[in-house]
């Protein structure tokens, strides 16, 4: 069967139209159903109170937040879900992941539960371990804390084993060690 063309051009835009329509409920969906994990974020403190830069600023890519120990489950709830060109740096205080067109994450060194390498979470798959993952936690509005990791591609490969060195030093220095934690709320 042929179809005219202004005919078949109207079915194809909206097809288009209706999967566009689905793909945004759905991400905003996912910005609600993970509003119930993140409640407020912390603010980057003033630079006399970071303390000493631990690392150089190290150029990459802000891959997501997810839920610890799920890969998959992206947390899009205050822009966290956006992907960007990032800058991050270990301080005293903690870590900043400043983003390109998203809010800037800063993660206190008291919710830094430690750092690993891995090939990918949502997002993103590199494949050898390229991801740096910062695992942390955050309270989530019902005042529970709930982990999260944080996954950084560094724009250099010389770049991953410093940042995951400084994370991990940090987070072991954290008053809070994560064995102390018995409030996180781990993914189910």
């Amino acid at each position: 069967m042929n179809l005219p063309l202004p005919v078949a051009v109207a079915i194809m835009l909206s097809v288009g139209a209706l999967l566009l329509v689905i793909m945004w409920r759905g991400w905003r969906s996912l910005q609600a159903r993970s509003a119930t994990k993140v409640s407020t974020l912390a603010e980057i403190p003033a630079e006399a109170e970071l303390g000493a830069a631990r690392t150089a600023p190290i150029d990459g890519t802000y891959v997501s937040t997810t839920t610890a120990g799920d890969w998959l489950d992206r947390v899009a709830a205050r822009d966290l879900g956006y992907r960007a060109k990032a800058v991050v740096q270990v301080f005293d205080a903690g870590v900043v992941v400043a983003r390109a067109g998203a809010t800037d994450l800063f993660v206190p060194v008291a919710d830094l539960t430690g750092a690993s390498r891995t090939s990918g979470m949502a997002g993103k798959y590199v494949g050898g371990e390229g991801l740096v993952v910062i695992a942390w936690s955050t309270l989530s509005p019902t005042g529970e804390r709930t982990a999260l990791e944080t996954g950084v591609r560094t724009q250099r490969k010389a770049d991953r084993p410093l940042l995951l060195d400084a994370v991990s030093a940090l987070a072991s220095s954290s008053p809070s060690s994560p064995d102390s934690r018995t409030d996180i709320k781990e993914s189910e």
